[in-house]
């Protein structure tokens, strides 16, 4: 089996390392290698083995195949801030292409199952001509929505699921993640959404800062995703 999604989110700050972890454990509960793939982390802290970031580090946690982490994160940013923002301080130049490049690097590897997160939402520059969005058309992927349920979620659900599907991509399902405790009509919420995306809503997480992938994977239908 080899198969890959692309996981974007509404925002940033709304769950995508959870669920990409939470996906991983699941896959690799049912005897599958697994690979994630952050290629660009911005928010990095130096360490003794050179800047390196915390969800990317979660990545690594769930890949079982023998990985460094600069296959998991190749592009690795100090500053917390926007991705392009934080290489042009640098004198770094972020392309789609390069990007690509580092991703089919990583399938060498071959791995069973491999997620590729993303940065913010679907439509983050990483130069002053792409963005994010480039870079998943050339690799091609299925995409998983993370939609964080919180006010306005509803818009920046609909506008990025028309955008996946305007650059001719498959939007594979969405998972429903409550990044607060109680979000005021939150069960209407989930039925407008299900009602104007075509898509499946493929889980439903709870809030929970501190589940751990295996938690998150317990939450979400892992075996639609094989």
């Amino acid at each position: 089996m080899r198969k890959s999604y692309f996981i974007t989110g509404t925002s940033t700050g709304v769950g995508k390392t959870r669920i990409a972890t939470g996906i991983l454990a699941g896959v690799s509960r049912l005897g599958f290698s697994t690979a994630g793939f952050k290629p660009v982390a911005a928010g990095c802290e130096r360490t003794t083995d050179g800047l390196q970031n915390g969800d990317a580090q979660k990545l690594l946690s769930q890949t079982s195949l023998s990985l460094s982490y600069e296959q998991v994160n190749p592009i690795a940013l100090e500053p917390a801030i926007a991705p392009h923002i934080a290489a042009e301080e640098i004198g770094q130049r972020l392309s789609a292409a390069r990007l690509a490049g580092f991703y089919r690097g990583l399938m060498t590897n071959s791995p069973n199952f491999s997620v590729v997160e993303g940065a913010g939402g679907w439509r983050v520059p990483i130069n002053n001509q792409e963005n994010f969005s480039d870079f998943a058309k050339l690799i091609k992927l299925p995409v998983i929505l993370v939609v964080g349920m919180d006010l306005g979620c509803i818009n920046h659900a609909i506008l990025t699921a028309e955008a996946i599907r305007k650059d001719n991509l498959v939007l594979a399902g969405w998972i429903a993640n409550q990044i607060v405790p109680m979000m005021n009509r939150y069960k209407e919420n989930i039925s407008t959404l299900q009602h104007w995306i075509s898509s499946p809503m493929i889980g439903e997480l709870a809030h929970d800062p501190h589940a751990t992938p295996d938690e998150t994977a317990d939450q979400l239908n892992i075996k639609s995703l094989i």
